[in-house]
This record gives structure tokens, sequence and C-alpha cells, in this order.
């Protein structure tokens, strides 16, 4: 398995083959490098540690061994959660190169999502609200009764109500790479992806 950090820039839209319009997401995967690893017998676990782009604030404690003069933003792989990733094929301070990655394959993206605050049922789950008509002039997005009366006479947990929505971490599988730009680091990814614009992404392939 190959891994990569990116940034997820604009969205676009690109014709294939057959001439039609396939709508996709543009990642930068510029100056990634490895900039650590992580081992059972030191830390606990085995991980592999990618470094992309700039950071904007470091901490005293955070130690860049002279890979690079630019503290790079950090991501941890794991290899309980990434299955097949072996840390020998990667070495401290080795450029991680986008020709691991071919057009037309397929590779699971992993992203925090755009968060939305604090929402309501409506927004939140898609609940229909109340009805409009006979005075009911305050609960068109009200979610309703949500006790199930004197037995057992409480709410039950996990029952859908208003909260924080968005701002989480979320993964998609099987996402087709339609185009890279080997020239500007560049991967065209069908379809969206999580996150908003220069956030990071992590890519992931199988071979």
């Amino acid at each position: 398995m190959s891994v990569i950090l990116g940034y997820k820039k604009d969205m676009t839209q690109v014709f294939d083959e057959k001439g039609r319009v396939v709508v996709c997401t543009i990642v930068d995967v510029s100056d990634v490098m490895v900039v650590g690893k992580k081992t059972k017998e030191r830390d606990g676990y085995d991980a592999l540690i990618l470094g992309i782009g700039k950071k904007k604030k470091t901490k005293k404690t955070e130690n860049f061994k002279g890979l690079d003069a630019i503290p790079k933003q950090r991501c941890e792989f794991r290899t309980d959660k990434v299955k097949d990733l072996n840390l020998e094929n990667f070495k401290e301070g080795d450029k991680v190169s986008i020709e691991l990655f071919k057009e037309g394959e397929r590779v699971q993206i992993t992203g925090l999502s755009k968060g939305k605050g604090f929402q309501g049922v409506v927004k939140r789950y898609g609940f229909h609200g109340g009805p409009r008509t006979h005075g009911q002039s305050d609960r068109e997005r009200a979610p309703g009764s949500i006790g199930a009366g004197t037995d057992p006479g409480r709410v039950f947990k996990g029952k859908k109500m208003p909260g924080r929505q968005g701002a989480a971490n979320v993964t998609l599988k099987n996402i087709e790479v339609i185009r890279i730009d080997k020239d500007n680091f560049l991967m065209c990814l069908k379809g969206a992806i999580p996150g908003g614009r220069n956030t990071l992404v992590k890519i992931y392939n199988r071979k």
C-alpha cells in the first residue's frame, strides 16, 4: 500500500474518453516527505509520519531532526489501521512521489469535514418539521415529541436531537483518480471529497 498527504484545492470538470463531463476535485500533493517513524518498542505502536507544506506554529518540544529547514504539518499512518503498510519501504528524509499513484485506479480518502456548528434536526437529519397551519407558528422546524410516555418515562440514548454537525473525520472509498499532473504535483479525483479548501487529506491506494 502507498500513502500520501495532500491539500484539497478547487473543484473543476474534465472530459473523459467518451466526451462525458466528470466533476473532479484537485489535490495538491507537492512537498511531501517522510519526517519520522514510530516503533512498537519505543512508542507502543508502529506508524509512519509524513510531513507536508509549512507549519505556522511550532512547539519547543518538537524536534525536526534537521530533515527540513521548514517545519511541516505532520500526520501519522498507523500500521494497525492501515493494512499492508510496510515501513521498510520508507526512509526518513525521502520525498513521497506522486508516481506511486496512477490514473484510473481507485483510492481511499480521509479528511476532516466542514464544521457547521450547532444545527437543528431539520438540517442535521432531514426532519420535515411540524405543520404550518392551525396556529402552530413556532413549530415549523421543531422535532416534535421525543418522549415515550409514562413508561419508560425518559428519552432513549441515541435519539436524533439538535447538536453539533460536521467537523468529523470522514473516509470515502473507491474514489477514481481521473488525472495526474506530475509536473505540478496535482491529483484530480472524481467527485467531491471531505473538507474545505486548503484542508489536509490522506490518500491511500492498495497495490
